[in-house]
Protein backbone atom coordinates (compact mmCIF):
# COMPACT_ATOMS: atom_id res chain seq x y z
CA UNK A 1 0.00 0.00 0.00
CA UNK A 2 1.42 3.16 -1.09
CA UNK A 3 1.31 5.66 1.98
CA UNK A 4 1.45 8.93 -0.20
CA UNK A 5 -1.64 7.74 -2.25
CA UNK A 6 -4.16 9.17 0.56
CA UNK A 7 -6.86 11.25 -0.41
CA UNK A 8 -5.51 14.40 1.80
CA UNK A 9 -2.05 13.64 -0.10
CA UNK A 10 -3.35 13.40 -3.79
CA UNK A 11 -5.44 17.09 -2.45
CA UNK A 12 -2.44 18.94 -1.47
CA UNK A 13 -0.40 17.32 -4.61
CA UNK A 14 -3.20 18.67 -6.66
CA UNK A 15 -3.07 22.10 -5.01
CA UNK A 16 0.54 22.98 -5.03
CA UNK A 17 0.48 21.97 -9.21
CA UNK A 18 -2.54 25.04 -9.01
CA UNK A 19 -0.46 27.42 -6.72
CA UNK A 20 2.67 26.76 -9.24
CA UNK A 21 0.30 27.26 -12.05
CA UNK A 22 -1.25 30.43 -10.45
CA UNK A 23 2.40 31.86 -9.65
CA UNK A 24 3.50 31.81 -13.69
CA UNK A 25 0.32 33.20 -14.70
CA UNK A 26 0.24 35.86 -12.36
CA UNK A 27 4.04 36.07 -13.57
CA UNK A 28 2.36 36.35 -17.02
CA UNK A 29 0.15 39.38 -15.90
CA UNK A 30 2.75 41.33 -14.45
CA UNK A 31 5.31 40.94 -17.64
CA UNK A 32 2.96 41.84 -19.56
CA UNK A 33 1.24 45.33 -17.94
CA UNK A 34 2.58 47.72 -20.52
CA UNK A 35 1.59 45.28 -23.24
CA UNK A 36 -1.29 46.71 -25.38
CA UNK A 37 -4.69 44.68 -25.67
CA UNK A 38 -2.94 42.09 -23.35
CA UNK A 39 -5.88 40.70 -21.27
CA UNK A 40 -4.95 39.28 -17.75
CA UNK A 41 -5.93 35.83 -16.55
CA UNK A 42 -6.35 33.84 -13.50
CA UNK A 43 -6.11 30.44 -11.75
CA UNK A 44 -9.95 28.55 -10.84
CA UNK A 45 -9.24 25.89 -8.69
CA UNK A 46 -10.15 26.59 -5.16
CA UNK A 47 -14.07 26.77 -6.14
CA UNK A 48 -13.52 23.60 -8.07
CA UNK A 49 -12.09 21.67 -5.30
CA UNK A 50 -14.72 23.20 -3.16
CA UNK A 51 -18.10 22.15 -5.23
CA UNK A 52 -15.93 18.49 -5.46
CA UNK A 53 -15.42 18.17 -1.35
CA UNK A 54 -19.42 19.23 -1.11
CA UNK A 55 -20.54 16.93 -3.85
CA UNK A 56 -21.21 13.13 -2.10
CA UNK A 57 -21.90 10.06 -3.64
CA UNK A 58 -20.43 7.15 -4.79
CA UNK A 59 -17.72 6.47 -7.81
CA UNK A 60 -17.06 3.60 -9.77
CA UNK A 61 -13.49 1.90 -10.13
CA UNK A 62 -11.98 2.08 -13.23
CA UNK A 63 -8.84 -0.34 -14.18
CA UNK A 64 -8.73 1.66 -17.32
CA UNK A 65 -8.19 5.07 -18.44
CA UNK A 66 -10.35 4.47 -21.12
CA UNK A 67 -13.45 3.16 -19.43
CA UNK A 68 -16.14 5.69 -18.33
CA UNK A 69 -16.82 7.60 -15.26
CA UNK A 70 -19.55 5.99 -12.88
CA UNK A 71 -20.57 8.66 -10.02
CA UNK A 72 -18.54 11.76 -9.72
CA UNK A 73 -16.63 13.12 -12.75
CA UNK A 74 -13.03 13.45 -12.48
CA UNK A 75 -11.16 15.33 -10.20
CA UNK A 76 -11.37 18.83 -10.52
CA UNK A 77 -8.36 20.57 -12.46
CA UNK A 78 -6.70 24.26 -12.34
CA UNK A 79 -8.40 26.38 -15.15
CA UNK A 80 -7.17 29.24 -16.40
CA UNK A 81 -9.43 31.83 -17.12
CA UNK A 82 -8.72 35.22 -18.72
CA UNK A 83 -10.78 38.59 -18.14
CA UNK A 84 -11.87 40.23 -21.41
CA UNK A 85 -14.36 42.53 -20.20
CA UNK A 86 -13.24 45.20 -18.03
CA UNK A 87 -10.43 47.45 -19.20
CA UNK A 88 -8.07 49.92 -17.12
CA UNK A 89 -5.59 51.26 -19.35
CA UNK A 90 -6.07 53.40 -22.31
CA UNK A 91 -4.46 50.63 -24.28
CA UNK A 92 -6.56 48.44 -23.44
CA UNK A 93 -4.97 46.51 -21.14
CA UNK A 94 -6.53 45.23 -18.18
CA UNK A 95 -3.47 44.09 -15.86
CA UNK A 96 -3.21 46.09 -12.52
CA UNK A 97 0.34 45.61 -11.07
CA UNK A 98 -0.47 46.42 -7.27
CA UNK A 99 -3.55 43.97 -7.47
CA UNK A 100 -1.30 41.35 -9.35
CA UNK A 101 1.87 41.59 -6.57
CA UNK A 102 -1.10 41.56 -3.82
CA UNK A 103 -2.30 37.94 -5.79
CA UNK A 104 1.27 37.39 -6.24
CA UNK A 105 2.19 37.23 -1.81
CA UNK A 106 -0.84 35.92 -1.25
CA UNK A 107 -0.30 32.83 -3.66
CA UNK A 108 3.53 32.29 -1.98
CA UNK A 109 1.89 32.17 1.17
CA UNK A 110 -0.67 29.83 0.59
CA UNK A 111 2.10 27.78 -0.84
CA UNK A 112 4.24 27.97 2.04
CA UNK A 113 1.22 26.95 3.98
CA UNK A 114 0.76 23.89 1.84
CA UNK A 115 4.28 22.67 1.46
CA UNK A 116 4.75 23.13 5.50
CA UNK A 117 1.75 20.43 5.64
CA UNK A 118 2.81 18.10 3.42
CA UNK A 119 6.02 17.92 5.05
CA UNK A 120 4.38 17.47 8.79
CA UNK A 121 2.54 14.89 7.61
CA UNK A 122 5.50 12.58 6.13
CA UNK A 123 7.38 13.35 8.86
CA UNK A 124 4.24 11.62 11.22
CA UNK A 125 4.13 9.00 8.66
CA UNK A 126 8.27 8.58 9.19
CA UNK A 127 7.56 8.43 13.48
CA UNK A 128 4.56 6.25 13.10
CA UNK A 129 6.96 3.86 11.11
CA UNK A 130 9.80 4.06 13.20
CA UNK A 131 12.37 6.53 11.67
CA UNK A 132 14.07 9.22 12.54
CA UNK A 133 11.94 12.73 12.54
Amino acid sequence: MNILSKPSFQTLERALDAAALRQKVIADNVANVDTPFFKRSEVRFEELLQQEMNGAGIEGYRTDPRHFYIGRPPKPEPQIVRDNQSMINNNLNNVDIDYEMALMAKNQLRYNVMVQQVSGDIKKIRTAIGGRV
